[in-house]
């Protein structure tokens, strides 16, 4: 672990993020001898899946489950193998020629590295339904932060709301932690069951089917879950007062809570990589922005990798493969004779399978319904920085807003401190629904640094090189 004054200006090799797939690029990497880094903005490593790995108050296993606990070995691998870790580092920038700007310790930071992996993981899809800025509402992610990090379990009338592997996780969890949920109201389009039978054969050959089927019956022998809801909204004066909801073509229901946890899957986090210019396409299947790159992480920008779910969700398992692969190519441009000494790469190609055989049927199953990505009423808010309305986006685009980036310009849309983060799906999918084109078509923001908030004092300190300082003053 290393403090603000021990971040060094030249690196072999800097990761970005200290989820599986940046802390076995890491420990990939500095093994073989290369000088490395690992950036992470959070308090201790572990990423999303892994948080609070080394430091979480839950200490009884089974509540938080055996998968979680894997996360122990990567960060022993990490900080055995002589790679720096940098906490509390927030990146805000990289450029082409391999420079990364860094805020850490109250100080930004500028590090030249040969070789750069960004490992940034995902977030959660935003799922934007009238109410969902209400106190009260949060995302599922959110509350398995905070049993993870400071093993709080909600109370009152807790609701679970969405589709998704993590949402059937999170209740199993809160459950063994002595939880209780009032029901869960699951998305899922009946008619993706039918469309996902297709993938079932190498789902039924892939390690999740067992695990999953007996964590969904753990959840089901003490929550009531309702299925095929269609519409969902939530209710009340200042806070959550309760939920509306319906089923089919059913009348809408209603249930009082205290607390509604949304979650309808998570997607890449790609927005460093785009503030670099590295090539993304539109997945058709996961129904989000995806890079382009090789079998080992390469991306459009050379010397550049993305692995782990920044490059396709695949889950925790196939995220830190896929930083095994990219500390191999890195190890192969920048030390060759290291390569030796590494485990063979067809073996770590082979366990990538493994852990992503399955993955279409559960992207098809889980896949979530146009209703929850792109609002119907003109009134939900889609920009929760700004305030913008589905409704808005839409009168824009009948005055000729053709894409994202025009809608910053008329409504400030995606201009705020989570620069499109909570929102930047959304508006692509309800600029393509009303122009009737694809979301390729449309596209995404434009991002440009920093990517995150940063202090302007710590900007202006930054030292300047001459070249600069001559730019600006007057001789």
């Amino acid at each position: 672990m290393t403090g603000a004054a021990a971040l060094d200006d030249k690196v072999d090799v800097a990761v970005i993020g200290a989820g599986p797939a940046g802390l076995a690029a890491g420990a990939l990497s500095a093994r073989a001898g290369l000088a490395t880094v690992v950036l992470d903005e959070n308090p201790a490593p572990g990423g999303q899946i892994y948080r609070a790995i080394t430091t979480t108050p839950v200490q009884r296993k089974e509540i938080l489950g055996t998968d979680y606990w894997h996360g122990r070995e990567l960060v022993r691998e990490l900080e055995s193998s002589g790679a720096r870790l940098a906490t509390g580092a927030t990146v805000w920038s990289i450029s082409r020629d391999l420079e990364v700007a860094v805020s850490h310790g109250g100080r930004a930071h500028l590090l030249h590295a040969r070789r750069i992996v960004i490992a940034t993981g995902a977030l959660e899809r935003p799922f934007p339904v009238p109410g969902w800025t209400l106190p009260g509402v949060m995302t599922a992610g959110g509350a398995q932060t905070l049993l993870k990090s400071s093993g709080l379990v909600p109370e009152g009338r807790v609701v679970l709301a969405g589709t998704g592997p993590l949402l059937w996780l999170l209740a199993a969890q809160l459950l063994r932690a002595g939880g209780a949920i009032t029901a869960i109201l699951d998305t899922t389009p009946r008619q993706n069951y039918v469309r996902a039978l297709r993938h079932a054969p190498a789902f039924v050959l892939s390690p999740y089917l067992i695990k999953g089927l007996r964590m969904m019956a753990e959840v089901r022998r003490k929550v009531r879950v309702i299925s095929g809801v269609t519409r969902l909204e939530a209710v009340g004066e200042g806070k959550l007062k309760e939920i509306i909801f319906a089923t089919g073509n059913g009348a809408a229901a209603r249930m009082a809570a205290d607390l509604l946890l949304l979650h309808q899957g998570v997607v890449p986090n790609v927005n460093l990589a785009m503030s670099i210019g590295i090539v993304h396409r539109w997945d058709g299947l996961q129904l989000c922005w995806v890079p382009e790159i090789d079998r080992h992480g390469n991306s459009s920008v050379p010397d550049i990798a993305i692995a782990g779910d920044g490059a396709g969700i695949g889950g925790a398992v196939a995220a830190a493969e896929r930083g095994r692969l990219a500390a191999i190519a890195a190890v192969r441009a920048l030390a060759p004779a290291a390569v030796s000494g590494l485990p063979a790469e067809q073996a770590v190609m082979q366990a990538l399978a493994k852990a992503e055989a399955g993955r279409a049927f559960l992207d098809t199953l889980y896949q979530p319904s146009a209703d929850f990505r792109i609002p119907a009423g003109d009134d939900t808010i889609v920009c929760r920085c700004e305030e913008v309305t589905a409704g808005q986006i839409r009168a824009n685009v009948a005055l000729g807003c053709e894409g994202p980036n025009q809608m910053k310009s008329f409504l400030r849309c995606g201009m705020g401190p989570c620069q499109g983060r909570l929102c930047g799906l959304t508006v692509t999918e309800t600029i393509a629904a009303a122009r009737g084109v694809s979301p390729a078509q449309v596209g995404y923001y434009r991002l440009r640094p920093p990517v995150k908030p940063i202090p302007l004092a710590e900007v202006a300190a930054m030292p300047q090189p001459e070249s600069a300082v001559k730019a600006v003053v007057r001789r």
